[in-house]
Formats: C-alpha cells, sequence, structure tokens
C-alpha cells in the first residue's frame, strides 16, 4: 500500500513540475508580445513612415491614407509586426536567439500563421508561371 502512494506522490510531484514549466514558458511567451506590442511595434511603424515618406513620387503618393492603411495592416497582428521587423532588419534571427526569444517566434508564427501577410518571399513564381500557362 505505501509503494502505491509513493508512486502517487511521485507523480504528483511531476506533474505539479510540469505544470510550474508550462506556466514558465507561457510567461516568457506573454512578455514576448507585450515586447512587439510595445517596443518593436513602434520601429515598424518608424521604419514605414521612413519608407513611404522616402519612395513617394507621382506614381506612388504615399499619402496619409497610404501611411494609415500600411501601418494598420502591418500592426493589426502581432505576427505581422514580426514579419515586418524581421522583414526590414529591425530584428534579426540572432537578435531572436541570443534574447531567447526564437521558439517564441516559432510559436507565434504556428499559432497566429492565417494572419501572416503574404509576402512576395512566400510567393511561388514558378508555380504561377505554370498556373497562367
Amino acid at each position: 500500500m505505501s509503494t502505491v502512494v509513493e508512486i502517487m506522490i511521485v507523480l504528483a510531484v511531476l506533474s505539479l513540475c510540469w505544470i510550474i514549466w508550462q506556466l514558465k514558458k507561457a510567461k516568457q511567451f506573454n512578455q514576448f508580445k507585450q515586447l512587439l506590442a510595445k517596443d518593436i511595434k513602434k520601429q515598424v511603424i518608424n521604419h514605414i513612415y521612413a519608407n513611404l515618406e522616402s519612395t513617394r513620387n507621382n506614381i506612388y503618393p504615399n499619402n496619409e491614407i497610404h501611411q494609415t492603411a500600411t501601418i494598420e495592416f502591418w500592426t493589426s497582428y502581432k505576427v505581422r509586426v514580426l514579419q515586418a521587423a524581421l522583414i526590414h532588419e529591425i530584428i534579426d534571427e540572432q537578435w531572436l536567439k541570443s534574447t531567447g526569444n526564437w521558439r517564441n517566434s516559432q510559436h507565434l508564427f504556428h499559432i497566429e500563421h492565417a494572419h501572416m501577410a503574404q509576402t512576395i518571399e512566400r510567393i511561388d513564381y514558378k508555380q504561377k508561371k505554370n498556373e497562367i500557362t
């Protein structure tokens, strides 16, 4: 009887340790999302403004409406903020790894994949060419 109780105690302790570990990981993930929402988002917005201002011409007027729409698009989901930061090299893979956010970024890409922006890098032009012909 005491062996069964000891096994149950060990299982309970292991379960508790696993739950604490999951809580710690969830807390780190939430801190990463807060970092994206506060700091990285500001940098992305500043970069978008600067980029649209520098590429303004007759074909692409990039007026206030364009700026507002572009910022709304890229900042509406945290995964898009992360995408924009990576595309515009505000952050890079090395930064994600050195800050311990590599796994958090991968998790964010996984859970918000439906909201990711379709960028040129993701379009398979060979497939598109075959569809046209």
